[in-house]
C-alpha cells in the first residue's frame, strides 16, 4: 500500500483539472472561479447520464453509438464520450450534454447518436428537436441552466453527480476530492473536524435528523479497542433513489467522508451496507473503494499522518426495516434484522458490540464540502433548525420526475410547481406524501408550507430520507393510506405487538372500508389505534407507520365519509364501490366488450345496446379498455 503526500495530491489535482477544464467552463461560473481554471481549449467532450434509470433506457448504447459514430468521422482524437452520474432531469432521460457550448439534449435514442456527432459536432448545428422544449413559452431551451427544473436547485450533494466520470478517482480530486481528509489528518484535532460539523448544523438525512456533529461526538466519546463507521444505504422508500443515484455518481464523496468520520470517532474500519438491488451502485462504490486503496487514500497510514482506516461493503436483502440502524447492525453481523431498544446506542454498544457511528449517504456526502467551505457557508443556507439543502426524489403525477436538491426553506409549492412543472396532464393537484411510507399527505393548504425538519413534523409529515410523490384528483386518498400501510404491514419485522399486530388491524379497517362495509365506528378505531402504534412501538418504523392512515384521516376525512355512508368512491379507485354503465345511445351493439367480459356480465344482441348484469360484474374494467365508442363509464 502506497503512502499518498499532500504534494502529490496537489500535482494530480492540478493536472486532472485540465481534462475537467471544458465541463466547468460550461457550469456555473462562481464554479470555474473556484477552482481558478484558465479559459480556452479546442477539445470537446460529450457528457451522457449513466445513471441506473438512463442505464435501462439504454443509456449505455448510446454512447458505445456516440463512439462509433466519432471513429467513423475520424475525430476521437478531439472528442471523448464520458459516462456520469444522475443529472437528476429524470423525465427527459437520457440526456446527453455537450461541451463546452453547454447543449442539453433530452430524451437521447441510441438511434440520434450519429446525426448529434455528424450535425453538432461535426457540422456545429444543434439538433433542435432533441432540446428540451419550455411548456411556458414553446421555445427550445439549450442549455439547462434556463431550465425551471434546475433554477431554484442548489446542489451540495449532488454536486458532482452529471459532472464527473464516477469510475475515475482523479476526476474526483480535481474539484478538491480528498483535500478536506488531507488537511484533517495533517492539519486538525479529530476535535476540530466535529466541531465544524457541529458549527454547521448539519442535521441526519436518514430521516431522523439527529444533528450529525453530535452523533460523531458521541461515539468518539466512548473508548474502545475498536471502532466502526457504517454508512446506512439500503434506501426501500418506494420511489426513492436518492442515495442510489450519489453512490452512482459521487461515490468518492461517501468514502472521503467516512474516513473523516473514522478519523474524528476513532475508528479504523468503515462498512457500507447496500441493498443488493443496487448492483450499479455497488459496482462503482467497488471501483472507488479499490482506487482510493490504490492511491493510498484507504488503508494504513494514509497522508503519513499515522491513520489507518479502510472500508469494506455489507449486502442488504431489502428489508425496509433494516434502513433503522439497530436493525441493519443486526443484519451485519448475521442476525435477523429487528430493532432492539435504545438505549445503549449504537455510539455506545454498536456493531460487534462496539461504539459505532451511522449514518446514510446523503449526510456523508455533505461532509467533504462542509469541511473545505466551512461551517458558516454551509449554516448561511436552510433555515433557522434545519441548515443546508434537501435531496428529493420527485415522482408520482408530476411533470418534471427527477432527482432534485433544494435549500431547506424550499415551500412545497415551489417544488411541485417551479421545479417539478406542475400536474401531470393540467389536472387539479389533491396531495403530496413526504417522507415515504412512513410520511404524511400533505394538501393543497399545505403548499406554502417551506420545507424543513420541524414544520413537515408539525403539518403531520415528515421530512424522511427524501422521498415526495404527488397525487392528483384521480388518486382516492382511503386507497392511498392504504397502499403505504400494506406496505408496512409487509415490511415489518415483527418484534413488536404494536407494529406486528396493531398494523395489521388498522389495515383490516382500511380493506373494509375500500370494501364498502365500513362503519363509523371503524372510522374511530383507525384514529384510536394509529396514536397507540404511534406511542407504543418499538422502532421509527412502526413509531410512523400510521402516518398515511392519520393524516389523511385529518386532511381528507370527507373522503372517508364517502367510503362509509355513501359507499362511493370519488376517484373510482375502490374496486368493490364501481359499477359499470353502458350508454344506449353510444353503443352499437358491436358485442366487442361482451366477447373480452370474464365473468360473462354483458349482454345484448348484434347492433343493438348491451347491458351490464352488476351482480355479475367482477369490475375488472375489461369493457372500458375494449370499447372503441367510449359507451361504457364508471358510476
Amino acid at each position: 500500500m502506497k503512502v499518498i503526500s499532500i504534494e502529490n495530491l496537489s500535482t494530480i489535482r492540478e493536472n486532472a483539472k485540465k481534462a475537467l477544464l471544458l465541463r466547468l467552463q460550461s457550469d456555473e461560473k462562481t464554479t470555474a472561479e473556484t477552482c481558478g481554471l484558465a479559459v480556452g481549449t479546442p477539445h470537446l467532450q460529450i457528457l451522457i447520464c449513466g445513471g441506473t434509470g438512463c442505464k435501462a433506457s439504454e443509456s449505455h448504447l448510446i454512447a458505445e453509438q456516440l463512439r462509433l459514430s466519432l471513429e467513423k468521422h475520424h475525430i476521437t482524437d478531439r472528442v471523448e464520450v464520458i459516462t456520469t452520474g444522475c443529472f437528476g432531469f429524470c423525465e427527459k432521460g437520457p440526456i446527453v450534454k455537450i461541451i463546452p457550448d453547454n447543449t442539453f439534449y433530452t430524451q437521447v435514442t441510441p438511434a440520434d447518436a450519429d446525426e448529434i456527432v455528424s450535425e453538432h459536432i461535426v457540422a456545429g448545428r444543434k439538433l433542435e428537436r432533441l432540446l428540451y422544449l419550455d411548456p411556458k413559452t414553446g421555445q427550445h431551451v439549450s442549455d439547462s441552466k434556463h431550465m425551471d427544473f434546475y433554477r431554484k436547485q442548489l446542489r451540495i450533494a449532488l454536486r458532482n453527480c452529471g459532472l464527473i466520470d464516477p469510475e475515475n478517482i482523479e476526476e474526483y480530486i480535481a474539484l478538491d476530492g480528498y483535500t478536506a481528509l488531507a488537511d484533517s489528518l495533517l492539519h486538525k484535532q479529530p476535535a476540530e473536524v466535529i466541531d465544524v460539523i457541529k458549527r454547521s448544523g448539519l442535521r441526519g438525512r436518514g430521516g431522523g435528523g439527529f444533528p450529525t456533529g453530535l452523533k460523531w461526538e458521541l461515539a468518539g466519546k466512548n473508548q474502545a479497542d475498536q471502532k466502526y463507521v457504517v454508512c446506512n444505504a439500503d434506501e426501500g422508500d418506494p420511489g426513492a433513489f436518492m442515495d442510489r443515484s450519489i453512490m452512482e455518481g459521487d461515490p468518492h464523496s461517501i468514502i472521503e467522508a467516512m474516513t473523516l468520520c473514522g478519523f474524528s470517532t476513532g475508528a479504523s474500519k468503515g462498512l457500507v451496507y447496500i441493498r443488493a438491488e443496487y448492483p450499479l451502485a455497488i459496482h462503482r462504490l467497488k471501483v472507488a473503494i479499490g482506487q482510493a486503496r490504490d492511491y493510498g487514500l484507504l488503508g494504513d497510514d494514509i497522508f503519513g499522518s499515522g491513520f489507518h482506516f479502510d472500508i469494506e461493503i455489507r449486502y442488504g436483502a431489502g428489508a425496509f426495516v433494516c434502513g433503522e440502524e439497530t436493525a441493519l447492525i443486526h443484519s451485519m453481523e448475521g442476525k435477523r434484522g429487528e430493532p432492539t431498544l435504545k438505549p445503549p446506542f449504537p455510539a455506545e454498544a454498536g456493531y460487534l458490540g462496539k461504539p459505532t457511528n451511522v449514518n446514510n449517504v446523503e449526510t456523508f456526502a455533505n461532509i467533504p464540502v462542509i469541511m473545505q467551505r466551512g461551517a458558516e457557508w454551509f449554516a448561511a443556507i436552510g433555515t433557522a433548525k434545519s441548515k443546508g439543502t434537501k435531496v428529493f426524489a420527485l415522482a408520482g403525477k408530476i411533470n418534471n420526475v427527477g432527482l432534485i436538491e433544494v435549500p431547506m426553506g424550499t415551500t412545497l409549492r415551489e417544488v411541485i410547481y417551479e421545479i417539478g412543472g406542475g400536474i401531470k396532464g393540467g389536472k387539479r393537484f389533491k396531495a403530496v406524501q413526504t417522507g415515504g411510507p412512513s410520511g404524511g399527505c400533505l394538501t393543497e393548504k399545505h403548499l406554502d408550507t417551506p420545507i424543513d425538519f420541524d414544520n413537515l413534523l408539525a403539518e403531520g409529515s415528515m421530512m424522511g430520507s427524501g422521498g415526495m410523490i404527488v397525487m392528483d384528483e384521480d388518486d382516492c386518498m382511503v386507497s392511498v393510506a392504504r397502499f403505504y400501510l400494506d406496505f408496512t404491514v409487509e415490511e415489518s419485522c415483527g418484534k413488536c405487538n404494536p407494529c406486528r399486530i396493531g398494523n395489521k388491524r388498522l389495515l383490516e379497517l382500511l380493506d373494509k372500508i375500500t370494501a364498502g362495509r365500513g362503519t363509523d365506528d371503524d372510522l374511530e378505531a383507525l384514529a384510536t389505534l394509529g396514536k397507540v402504534i404511534k406511542d407504543t412501538a418499538l422502532c421509527g418504523l412502526g413509531q410512523t407507520s400510521p402516518n398515511p392512515v392519520l393524516s389523511t384521516l385529518n386532511n381528507f376525512r370527507e373522503e372517508y365519509y364517502e367510503h362509509v355512508h355513501d359507499k362511493h368512491c370519488r376517484a373510482h379507485q375502490c374496486k368493490s364501490m364501481l359499477s359499470y354503465v353502458i350508454n344506449p345511445e353510444l353503443c352499437i351493439g358491436c358485442r366487442l366488450c361482451a366477447k373480452n367480459c370474464p365473468a360473462g356480465a354483458i349482454a345484448g344482441e348484434l347492433k343493438q345496446a348491451h347491458v351490464i348484469d352488476t351482480s355479475a360484474c367482477i369490475k375488472c374494467g375489461v369493457c372500458v379498455a375494449r370499447c372503441k365508442f367510449n359507451a361504457i363509464s364508471v358510476a
